[in-house]
């Protein structure tokens, strides 16, 4: 592993279970496991790049906290992970049974003075955790193109 080419900013999420986070996070989201600490109760996960840490919240060696965890984990959080293909991640999910907070939609978001379009789509993990999953959009489905602008 080149940790030269490791993101500079890697979140780390307390889970209640981890062999459950792992089966969704890899699974159905589509991320691999990079390496882990079974010792630990720790995984960390990589995804086109983007990288997430997992540890068992109930799990030996150090934690770091503020205040008890109360489900839904990551209250006023979400993460955006940009993927190449949205569409197959937002498949897999429905198929695994699972219901999106914010179904597939395009969206516009201003950036400085140009537009960056995304489609997305705001999954759950079995924390609670708020997932953002989205593509560079050049979308022409009718039906996402009402997506609301966040200009």
């Amino acid at each position: 592993m080149d940790w030269t080419e490791a993101p500079k900013l890697v979140p780390e999420l307390d889970v209640s279970d981890l062999e459950t986070s792992l089966v969704f996070y890899t699974r159905i989201l589509g991320f691999t496991v990079l390496y882990q600490r079974p010792e630990e109760a720790f995984a960390c996960l990589e995804l086109e790049a983007a990288w997430l840490m997992l540890e068992a919240a109930d799990g030996p060696g150090r934690r770091f906290r503020t205040a008890p965890l109360v489900k839904p984990f990551g209250r006023g959080a979400n993460l955006q992970i940009q993927v190449r293909d949205v569409r197959a991640a937002h498949r897999r999910y429905l198929t695994a049974g699972y219901e999106p907070l914010i179904p597939l939609e395009a969206r516009t978001y201003r950036v400085e003075a140009t537009e960056r379009r995304l489609l997305q789509f705001v999954a759950v993990d079995p924390d609670g955790y708020l997932l953002r999953l989205c593509s560079e959009g050049e979308d022409r489905d009718p039906d996402l193109l009402g997506g609301q602008s966040a200009l």
